[in-house]
């Protein structure tokens, strides 16, 4: 006999339920036929469920998915919603009786793209994603006014006539057309986006650029004068060598290629693109200096500091230095030239990651290192550094619990770092503004804290005020 308590006002559906669970001989009884009180009891020859799977010990466990279940990759968004950035139109354009989204301070998932996110990048107000199923596609959403979205257009209806208008603005994800030879073959590895500019690198036909050039950070020649608005332009940028990795900053682009030369190209005022001078170049050349004849493995910018890191796990760093990024080396403030720097007590790096004023490395022990000037996860106190100093491993979930955490990607945005965990958990912490940490408030964080999500945290990305996630779901 089974007894049902603290059931009320099932209707008469309930019984064929029960009985369906139950067994055809279960027999409800009741006062009354039409509803079924807290009263009742419910005898029946019980018989297991479907997804009811009963282990040794007797206690039933029930499946809640089908066997065939896969997990998938989402997105999830944060932060600004002013730009489009966050690609949610409802944000801007929200349905009857609902208002304005400005800020989103906790993560949002992007649900166009919930099952084919593959890579993510955000640019100064601006994102730009990429499908694990559909090969050479990209998709951008935001702020377009110098077309590093691509050509966007929109159809505008007039007494006159439907009339095609250019878009500033887009606030859903649309897709960016490429000029690929082979658009079903070809698949866009990485996309990295700078001020408003973007690159995009594929597995066969090399590296794209689109957007603004004004300095020759898309690595074709400066046109005076020239009108970005509305440009349908798609550059192929001519780089010696396999590229496996892009960096772009504020007007500068970094390439890296599968031999480990880094090569450069876009404003040098700073010395960020590394060449000995000062100068704009259009031609993406390569950098020589400390990290000649060095097998790079990463490069990291982000505003007009650059830092790199080698195979044997050296540290080098060049550009500006006024924030003391580069303190360790040298008292000027620009450095136009690759410097090693000497921080052999951090252990062997492995990942680096530089903001407006901020850096961060990752050594082989998944231990996290900063410095800079800024908000830099040691508490109010630390503000400025030139050296790096460790975060305590406690900050990022280790404990006797979970003695194995470690970090394993750090990333930077103008003012504010991200770090993901072995176990895909992601933290962050520095400027919040308009809630660009996901943390559910605006107020700026002094120490790693986890972003709640619902999955694994694969990758993150992050921009001036807004962040983007890819995500593996838990179902």
């Amino acid at each position: 006999m089974l007894f049902l308590e603290g059931v009320q006002n099932l209707g008469r559906v309930t019984a064929p339920i029960f009985k369906e669970h139950l067994g055809r001989n279960a027999v409800l009884k009741c006062k009354t036929k039409r509803y079924v009180h807290s009263s009742c009891a419910l005898t029946a020859k019980l018989k297991d469920p479907p997804g009811v799977k009963k282990p040794p010990d007797g206690l039933p466990v029930f499946q809640y998915i089908g066997k065939h279940t896969k997990r998938v990759n989402k997105i999830f968004v944060w932060g600004n919603a002013v730009t489009g950035a966050l690609g949610i139109p409802d944000f801007l354009n929200p349905p009857p009786r609902k208002r304005v989204r400005k800020h989103q301070t906790v993560p949002y998932c992007l649900q166009d793209f919930s099952q084919e996110a593959r890579t993510v990048s955000c640019g100064y107000g601006f994102t730009v994603l990429t499908s694990s199923k559909e090969r050479g596609k990209v998709w951008g959403t935001g702020v377009n006014t110098d077309s590093q979205l691509g050509l966007q257009k929109a159809v505008k209806s007039t007494h006159e006539g439907a009339s095609a208008i250019v878009l500033d603005y887009v606030i859903a994800p649309a897709p960016v057309d490429l000029p690929l030879a082979q658009l079903q073959e070809t698949q866009v590895l990485q996309v990295a986006c700078g001020r408003a500019h973007t690159l995009i690198l594929t597995d066969g036909e090399g590296v794209f650029s689109l957007g603004n050039n004004a300095y020759g950070q898309c690595g074709r020649p400066v046109v005076e004068k020239e009108d970005y608005r509305g440009s349908p332009q798609v550059n192929k940028v001519n780089v010696k060598g396999k590229v496996k990795q892009l960096a772009a900053g504020l007007d500068h682009s970094l390439f890296l290629t599968e031999d480990g030369e880094v090569y450069s190209c876009g404003w040098g005022a700073d010395g960020q693109t590394g060449l000995g001078h000062y100068k704009t170049e259009h031609q993406p050349t390569r950098l020589l200096g400390d990290i000649e004849g060095e097998k790079i493995t990463q490069v990291a910018t982000f505003a007009d500091c650059c830092l790199a890191v080698s195979e044997k796990g050296d540290l080098f760093g060049w550009g500006n230095s006024e924030y003391n990024q580069l303190a360790s080396v040298t008292d000027t403030t620009q450095v136009n030239i690759p410097r090693l720097l000497p921080f052999d007590y951090i252990g062997k790096a492995v990942q680096v990651a530089v903001g407006g004023t901020i850096c961060a490395v990752l050594n082989n022990q998944g231990q996290v290192y900063v410095w800079g000037y800024g908000i830099l996860g040691k508490g109010p106190k630390l503000d400025e550094t030139p050296i790096p100093e460790q975060l305590p491993e406690a900050l990022f979930g280790r404990n006797d619990f979970n003695p194995d955490v470690t970090v394993k990607e750090v990333k930077a945005g103008l003012n504010c770092f991200a770090a993901v965990t072995t176990i895909g958990d992601l933290y962050t912490w520095g400027v919040n503004k308009h809630g660009c940490l996901g943390l559910g408030h605006q107020k700026d964080q002094y120490f790693p804290w986890r972003v709640s999500l619902p999955g694994e945290v694969l990758s993150v990305d992050c921009g001036v005020d807004h962040m983007v996630a890819v995500i593996k779901s838990l179902l």
